[in-house]
């Protein structure tokens, strides 16, 4: 009787693993184990335009397994884990290679900022200790050449900066919003007519008492105005006069921002580019947080506002899961993809549970009840502080997540280095064929600017071919820090020697596409090329 019982679990188990099995080969997707070991689990991950991407985590977190050149240790008297640390906290990919090379970073940057520059330095500030007011920069360089990280002298943030957010502005400066306990916004270079930070009320009157207003959803819009959302909340803010413009109504669901951070978006500007979309999904319940309660369901709940509507307010939908600390990539095709994640807890350390290995997509363009369609699952998971950025040939790099304070590897979630990378549906075999190449395109165009490309494509071209601008975001606790996809006027394509020749017209401004290096996409019937770099410039 027991042996039959045995036998009887043992076919279910098989039935039900089969069925599984044979579900998700069927859900759209693919996964791929790119770097098995990084040396650092990524805090904030930034794709550079030598096609080589920043990894770095934080200085005060003991021994990672990646070492420095011999010579170069961190001396830190006042690191309570290690005086004399030899070890990497920052590294850079090769994407051609998938090589890792260990970089140098002096100063703690917990839970600290990004951005890239026009020049296409990415400007990196705050953090914890002895980070809080520091400002670094990495000049990034071909895969053979050297460089590193500089920490600035000469200059400081006007007040310390620990989980706030960067945003580029049409001008090119950067602008920091946030942080705990700094209900203030300053500007990177500092702006010579203001006197170092200046307050943002809105963003005390958004604080609750589990904060919930850290990391702040910062998006530039096409009139100038930056929407920033904090809690449940949002205003229209003119940074130039500094002063809120307009306040949304608030967002049902819940607190959506650090600790119970959910992610966001800005859906692609096209047309006449003076609609702007903007999109919040999924959060921790309020008081997780507080109550360090592991199994809280997370909200599945999704708003979109017309953020330039004169009477803007939030249409809601549903994700097929629950979800807290998922990140949102825009894809060049304008789609967005929503990953990682789990389905219950908070943000913090050992403070959620149940990993969302499902991704999901998201389609703009469908009908409110069709626009979420699950892809297929991965097998890692990545909660606390993981990241998901977007690279030049389509795929999706996944790296990171540390659910602890330092590294543990014998936990029921481990510290991850694993890197590993998503490919959408439209990177598939059976779309190989309407897969545009860019053959040619200018490396730099100017506003307004009207300019050719040229690409080919396998089979002949029957539809309109999309040239789309996307930037190198830099991704931090579930939100892309400046990302941003705009759709650029082409006319349809014409045959030119063996190719297709696209007419197109930058973008017409900075508040559309502010100065500085994208990943240009030809997309052919949602198919979109490998990337080439442009820079963009006044």
């Amino acid at each position: 009787m027991a042996k039959h019982a045995s036998s009887s679990r043992w076919l279910l188990q098989s039935l039900i693993f089969t069925i599984l099995w044979t579900v998700r080969a069927q859900l759209p997707g693919t996964w791929e184990l790119l770097v098995p070991n990084a040396g650092v689990a990524s805090m904030h991950t930034a794709v550079t335009r030598f096609n080589t991407v920043v990894l770095l985590d934080r200085t005060n977190i003991g021994p990672s397994r990646k070492m420095l050149p011999k010579g170069h240790c961190r001396i830190d008297s006042n690191d309570v884990v290690l005086k004399k640390d030899c070890f990497a906290h920052s590294v850079v990919l090769d994407l051609q290679t998938n090589q890792i090379r260990p970089l140098m970073i002096l100063t703690d940057t917990w839970c600290s900022s990004g951005q890239f520059l026009p020049d296409g330095t990415l400007v990196q500030t705050g953090g914890d200790l002895d980070g809080f007011k520091k400002i670094r920069k990495f000049e990034p360089c071909e895969p053979g050449e050297f460089c590193d990280w500089v920490e600035l002298k000469d200059v400081e943030l006007a007040n310390g900066r620990w989980y706030a957010t960067n945003q580029i502005l049409p001008d090119g400066a950067v602008i920091i919003v946030g942080g705990r306990g700094t209900n203030t916004v300053e500007y990177y270079p500092p702006r010579k007519n203001k006197n170092g930070a200046i307050e943002l009320k809105f963003l005390a009157d958004v604080e609750d008492n589990q904060m919930d207003n850290l990391y702040p959803y910062v998006h530039l819009l096409p009139n100038g105005h930056l929407f920033i959302f904090a809690n449940n909340r949002a205003v229209m803010y003119d940074h130039e006069g500094n002063r809120v413009i307009r306040d949304y109504p608030a967002l049902s669901g819940g607190p959506r921002n650090y600790p119970s951070a959910g992610s966001s978006v800005m859906l692609a500007l096209e047309g006449d580019f003076s609609t702007a979309v903007i999109v919040i999904c999924g959060g921790a319940q309020y008081g997780a947080f507080i109550e360090r309660s592991t199994d809280t369901p997370a909200h599945g709940s999704c708003g979109r506002i017309v953020a330039t509507d004169p009477k803007p307010g939030w249409v809601m939908e549903d994700m097929p899961y629950g979800r807290i600390m998922g990140d949102m990539v825009m894809l060049p095709t304008g789609d967005t993809l929503i990953i990682n994640g789990a389905q219950a807890g908070t943000q913090g350390f050992e403070m959620a549970s149940n990993p969302c290995l499902y991704p999901v997509l998201y389609r703009p363009d469908q009908p409110v009840g069709l626009r979420f369609m699950t892809l297929n699952p991965g097998t890692v998971p990545r909660m606390y502080h993981s990241t998901a950025n977007l690279l030049p040939d389509g795929r999706v790099l996944i790296a990171g997540g540390n659910p602890h304070y330092f590294y543990k590897f014998g936990a029921e979630f481990p510290t991850e280095l694993r890197l590993e990378t998503f490919s959408p549906e439209y990177l598939s075999p059976d779309r190989a064929n309407v897969r545009p190449v860019i053959e040619g395109i200018p490396e730099t165009v100017r506003y307004g600017e009207a300019f050719d490309v040229f690409v080919s494509v396998s089979l002949p071209v029957v539809a309109i071919i999309e040239v789309n601008f996307g930037n190198a975001p830099f991704a931090t606790h579930s939100f892309s820090q400046g990302q941003r996809l705009v759709k650029i006027n082409v006319t349809p394509s014409v045959p030119d020697s063996g190719r297709y020749r696209i007419k197109c017209t930058a973008p017409p401004n900075g508040a559309v596409a502010p100065p500085g290096y994208y990943m240009v996409f030809a997309v052919n019937q949602g198919v979109p090329s490998v990337a080439r770099w442009v820079h963009l410039v006044a």
